[in-house]
């Protein structure tokens, strides 16, 4: 075995349960994904196996030789390349030897490790991240960097078993695809978070992480949204028979109380008319009053039983089903040109900052080596490509006119636009659920319906306190599309940077489905092929 899991909880520090009694089995040279709502705690779990956590009871055997890339780096932002891949103290040790310091503990450090700095350079070069010096801090670098660097280090290190938290989030086309076939060919066991389709459809196996623990399937994504499906129509098929039972039981013990109540009437004028004594008469009803209070005792704990088991069903379904977004048509008529970009073109200005030196020279130059021209017209659905740094972001500021063209024209029509960008700015941290909900009532709507939205963005009475710094990116997307719909607010332009890098399956088939039947124009950064065929993207842009 490469992973034994037994009894695993996990409690935070203000005591709620992340998780409980987890069981699971890994052999040597599995591959196996990790999937589960935004919040079921399946980074933990990760953090846990890679032993950066400890767990609250139970036990983790893993493998010796384990390599962990967590989702996010700015824990290493402080550190340099060589420093956040590991490898600095040999690094050290080697340059102390070429210099002629023979001491010991150099050599213990480097262990024989002459190659150190070949390897590790050959490594980088293999994931396109070669042209900064390993001095060079993890600060500054783009998302798509820090991860190319870890990714780097399996091909360093060679190690058993690999633990990937997310691993797509900021790689391009290209980084994806070499990402894929390293997984596929690699002989080391692979336990994968992640929510990018075509990566999950590339392994034989998916667990599931929920309340109820860890279910686990055979097969790819397709294979295991089947079989869930199957799984969840048949609970679905359990809960409309529980309630029917239930109604049932409901019905019976009312009659029998009825029925009750109306013999007791009757017993009691028979019992006058046949003139039998009073005490007599009491004895009687209170036996009759027992009887009736035990009949109707064991019909409401069978009416309990079933309540209880129709929650437990209840729990198992997914919430998101309940949940439904209309936005309105965008009153622009189609075809009305929004943008016209006539050669355009982006220099950031240099930085003054000697340690991103390298960076700089580069940003000084012109984004794009080619200037831009191009036309979005009302209803266009638009996609823009291109790999990491390409400028994809920029132009989406560009378009906004946050940012200005340093060259050439660009022309804007009046329109509304709405923009979400991966940190969902659009939510202001500081603020509770319902505080960033009442901020966009522009309309005045009175308190009771602002919180029936929320109910129905699946926003209860019990979190409307929560600040939204605590929210996971998957409620942030909710509660932005929550916000809009407050505000009454359709936008004739919805501009998406990544919408589904923190997003478990589920939100991210909310937002497919939202943005699907929105009757407008979109503009989307995103390098998951799946989503941009949900949305309906009809015309990409690729940008080098």
């Amino acid at each position: 075995m490469s992973f034994i899991i037994k009894d695993l909880s996990y409690i935070h520090a203000d005591k709620e349960t992340l998780f409980a009694h987890l069981n699971l089995s890994i052999r040597s040279g599995e591959k196996i994904a990790l999937t589960g709502n935004n919040g079921c705690g399946k980074s933990t779990f990760m953090r846990i196996l890679a032993g950066e956590l400890l767990p609250s009871s139970g036990s983790v055997l893993r493998p010796e030789h384990l390599y962990y890339v967590p989702q996010h780096f700015g824990q290493y932002d402080r550190q340099t390349i060589a420093q956040a891949m590991g490898v600095s103290d040999k690094l050290s040790a080697l340059d102390a030897i070429l210099s002629g310091d023979t001491a010991e503990e150099h050599f213990n450090t480097l262990n024989d490790d002459w190659s150190i700095a070949e390897r590790t350079q050959a490594s980088l070069h293999d994931w396109g991240v070669d042209g900064l010096p390993l001095s060079h801090p993890m600060e500054g670098l783009s998302g798509g960097e820090k991860t190319r660097i870890f990714l780097a280090g399996m091909e360093l290190y060679q190690p058993t078993a690999i633990l990937l938290d997310e691993p797509t989030n900021h790689l391009d086309t290209d980084g994806r695809e070499r990402l894929y076939n390293l997984i596929q060919r690699t002989s080391a066991t692979v336990l994968v978070i992640s929510h990018d389709r075509t990566l999950l459809n590339l392994l034989p196996a998916i667990c599931e992480l929920s309340g109820q623990g860890l279910t686990c399937y055979k097969g790819n994504y397709d294979c295991y949204k089947e079989q869930k499906h199957a799984r969840l129509n048949a609970l679905a098929q359990q809960l409309e028979e529980k309630q029917k039972t239930l109604r049932l039981a409901r019905q019976t013990a009312r009659k029998v109380e009825e029925r009750k109540a109306k013999q007791n009437v009757r017993g009691e004028k028979s019992s006058l008319q046949k003139g039998i004594p009073r005490i007599l008469m009491g004895a009687r009803k209170n036996n009759a009053e027992n009887s009736s209070h035990k009949l109707l005792s064991i019909h409401a704990e069978r009416a309990e039983r079933l309540q209880t088991e129709i929650a437990g069903i209840k729990s198992s379904l997914p919430q998101t089903d309940k949940l439904k977004t209309d936005f309105g048509t965008s009153l622009l008529h189609t075809g009305k040109i929004l943008i016209t970009a006539k050669g355009i073109n982006f220099r950031y200005p240099a930085w003054s900052v000697s340690s991103m030196e390298s960076t700089h020279t580069e940003a000084a130059q012109m984004l794009w080596a080619s200037p831009l021209t191009f036309q979005l017209k009302s209803g266009n659905r638009l996609a823009l490509k291109g790999n990491n740094g390409s400028g994809k972001t920029t132009l989406l500021k560009l378009i906004t006119g946050e940012l200005q063209p340093t060259e050439g024209v660009m022309e804007r029509a009046d329109f509304t636009s709405v923009y979400l960008d991966q940190e969902y700015s659009l939510i202001c941290n500081e603020r509770s659920i319902l505080q960033q909900a009442e901020a966009f009532n522009h309309r005045h709507l009175p308190e009771h319906e602002v919180k029936t939205i929320l109910n129905r963005y699946l926003f209860s009475h019990d979190v409307w306190n929560k600040p939204c710094s605590k929210l996971s990116g998957g409620e942030k997307m909710r509660l932005s599309f929550c916000c809009l719909m407050i505000a009454d607010n359709t936008p004739d332009l919805f501009l998406l940077d990544e919408p589904t890098n923190n997003l478990d399956i589920d939100s991210m088939e909310i937002v497919a489905a939202t943005i699907h039947d929105y009757a407008g124009t979109v503009i989307v950064i995103s390098h998951d092929q799946e989503f941009l065929k949900d949305i309906g993207i009809r015309q990409e842009l690729f940008l080098k």
